[in-house]
Parts: C-alpha cells; sequence; structure tokens
C-alpha cells in the first residue's frame, strides 16, 4: 500500500510537471512581424514549434478569454491615430486564430489589455491619452464599442516621461469588485469600483487612488493568489512597492529597488509576477540592466527579500510569463528579438537557462494556454 501510494504521488506531480501549452507572443510590428505568433510548447523538454500566426497592427498586450474560446489584442497605434483592440476566436484543437472584429480603444497607444471573470467586459488601458475604456464583449466574444472612457489628468516631476497622465495597466481585484490602474504620469495606482451588471461598470471607489514616490512612474501590478498582498513595479526608478490589500484599500508596507546598490545606468523595470507556489516575486528591467530579478516573498508578512539576478541573455525584457506548474519562466526581449526559456528552481527560485532561443521579431507579451 506504501509504494502504491507513493507510486501514485509521483504519478501526479510528473503529470502536473509534464504539461503542454499554447504560446501567445503579442509583438511590435514596425519591423518584421506578422503579428500575433502562435506556438506549441512541450514542457517536458522546453521545445516549441510554431503553428501560426495573426496579422493584426501592433498587438503588444494580449489577454485571453476565461472560457479560453477568444484573445483580444491592443493595437498600440499613436501619434494622430486613435488605438484600437482586436478581438480573435481560437480553436483550441489545431491552435489556429481567427479574426473577429476591431474596436476603438478609446485613446492612443493602448498598452494593456484585461478581461473580467465572466468574460463580459474587456478593459483597456491607453498610454499616451492617459485613459482608460470598458467594453462590452457580445455572445459571439466579437467587442461592441466602448461604454465607458475615463480620462486621467495629471502630471508629476519627470519633465519627459511624466508630462501627462499615462495609464499603463488594468488590473481587477481577485473578487471582481475593483479595477487597479497604474498611472505612471501622476504617479499613482488609481482604485476604481467595477459592476459588470452596469451599463458603464467603473466608478471611483471611496479611497480612489494612492500616491506613489514623486518620479516613480507605476507600471504594473499583481496581487498574491493566497495572501492579502499586493506588489507595484515602478519603471522609471526601478523599484517595486508592497501593498496590505483589503477591499479595494492598499496600505503600504515596503519600498524596494530592483536593482543591485551598485548599480549605475539608465533603469526601466517593466513586468512582474509571482510564482504559483507564492514564494517568489520576478520583475524584468529594461534599461541598461536587461535582467530579471528574483525576490522571495515572506510568508509571515509578505516582505520581498532579493535572492538574485539573471540576465535575460537578449536586449529589452519587456514582458515575461511562469508556466502554471512554476517551472518554467519565458521572458520576451524586445530589441533582440527573441524568446528565453529559463527553468526555475523551486528551492530557491533562481533561474537557468535551458533549451534554445525562440526567434520571434520584437517581441513584446506572452500568454500561455493548457492544451
Amino acid at each position: 500500500m506504501r509504494f502504491a501510494t507513493i507510486g501514485l504521488f509521483l504519478l501526479i506531480s510528473l503529470n502536473g510537471f509534464c504539461q503542454n501549452y499554447y504560446l501567445f507572443i503579442g509583438t511590435y510590428t514596425n519591423g518584421n512581424s506578422k503579428g500575433i505568433y502562435v506556438y506549441k510548447m512541450n514542457a517536458t523538454s522546453g521545445s516549441v514549434s510554431l503553428v501560426g500566426t495573426a496579422s493584426t497592427k501592433n498587438p503588444s498586450y494580449l489577454a485571453l478569454s476565461p472560457n479560453h474560446k477568444y484573445l483580444y489584442s491592443v493595437n498600440e497605434n499613436g501619434g494622430d491615430q486613435m488605438g484600437a483592440v482586436s478581438s480573435f476566436s481560437f480553436d483550441k484543437i489545431n491552435g489556429s486564430l481567427h479574426f473577429l472584429n476591431k474596436q476603438e480603444s478609446g485613446g492612443a497607444d493602448p498598452c494593456y489589455i484585461s478581461v473580467n471573470r465572466t468574460g463580459k467586459w474587456v478593459v483597456v488601458a491607453n498610454y499616451s491619452g492617459g485613459s482608460l475604456s470598458a467594453l462590452p464583449v457580445n455572445q459571439d466574444g466579437s467587442l461592441n464599442r466602448a461604454k465607458e472612457i475615463i480620462q486621467h489628468n495629471g502630471s508629476s516631476i519627470n519633465a519627459q516621461r511624466q508630462e501627462k497622465a499615462h495609464v499603463h495597466s488594468v488590473v481587477f481585484s481577485p473578487d471582481q469588485r475593483f479595477l487597479l490602474t497604474a498611472d505612471l504620469g501622476m504617479d499613482k495606482e488609481m482604485i476604481y469600483s467595477f459592476d459588470p451588471t452596469k451599463e458603464q461598470p467603473l466608478a471611483d471607489a471611496k479611497d480612489s487612488f494612492i500616491n506613489t514616490i514623486p518620479g516613480s512612474g507605476p507600471r504594473h501590478f499583481i496581487f498574491s493568489e493566497s495572501k492579502p498582498y499586493a506588489y507595484l513595479i515602478n519603471e522609471l526608478s526601478g523599484s517595486i512597492d508592497a501593498f496590505h490589500y483589503q477591499n479595494g484599500n492598499l496600505i503600504n508596507f515596503q519600498h524596494i529597488s530592483t536593482h543591485p546598490d551598485d548599480f549605475i545606468g539608465i533603469k526601466g523595470s517593466a513586468d512582474i509576477h509571482i510564482s504559483p507556489n507564492g514564494k517568489f516575486l520576478y520583475a524584468s528591467n529594461r534599461g541598461d540592466a536587461n535582467n530579471i530579478t528574483i525576490f522571495s516573498i515572506d510568508s509571515l508578512n509578505g516582505r520581498l527579500h532579493v535572492q538574485g539576478f539573471q540576465s535575460t541573455m537578449g536586449k529589452t525584457p519587456r514582458n515575461f510569463v511562469i508556466d502554471p506548474t512554476g517551472h518554467w519562466l519565458l521572458v520576451a526581449n524586445q530589441d533582440s528579438s527573441n524568446i528565453i526559456l529559463f527553468k526555475i528552481n523551486q528551492k530557491t527560485g533562481l533561474l537557468t537557462l535551458f533549451g534554445k532561443p525562440i526567434d520571434v521579431p520584437n517581441p513584446v507579451c506572452i500568454k500561455m494556454l493548457k492544451r
């Protein structure tokens, strides 16, 4: 009986590790990119193979619907051109994407997109437009016109980067009652209440924002899945703010750099993720660093402690993803046009280079889906 139990445990562990995935890769299309790339990934060997592409302009951030039948992409158009959002149906059997429709995003340079838990609303952050918008989803997965556009107005101390509002991310709270919105230009994390039953689902929450340190440049935000903690990565200062979170309220308890104390050079922090086991937090740094910072998370108080730094083996690591088993981390190096695969040490959180680079023109976003 003892050996049967051990055998069952090993089988479950092996099955959990040997998952196979689809990879969806968003890109900038001002070079050789065709748009969105779809790959298959073998999680046993780390090998990948191209399935196909979907042509669309500057799909710099992607989001999957909760039922995994649809994929949504921003179209990061700027200047005099209004940004857009595109919807695709996804065939899980053969891995193909089929264009459904496109709607205006309500502002220039949309750079982040989220789908609510019911799959009925898509929310978009317009970076240059300094606004966010909420678009209802039709029954066939296509998008309706934006029902609500919220314009931010403000600035901060960095005259070049914070001359006006720059909305950089829109993230739903775990209970879906709030939307957390990082504004790089205003040095604020804005908090909106969210009610999917209303025609205009967003409204100012009771405590509608928190200020970050002037010049920080808030970018991406993430919640812990098992603890009442949340973490905000600041692009301009290369730092992370840690918060206690409850019912739409944030209380800061730590501010920590994503760079070594002796770092000299341009900072440009980008993405932030927590490992599925909740033990480690990872942050990507662009600028002159081009690395991933690995933090351990104190299980008692949520505080971060630097474990180490890992080169991304490329230039401008804008976005990265951790697979659901927590064994792999894939990072998109925008300016060296490659995606690098790392194996995660389950005890230390440190990263080890694994396999060959995936050559993709100007990759900037990676999403994963179990096959």
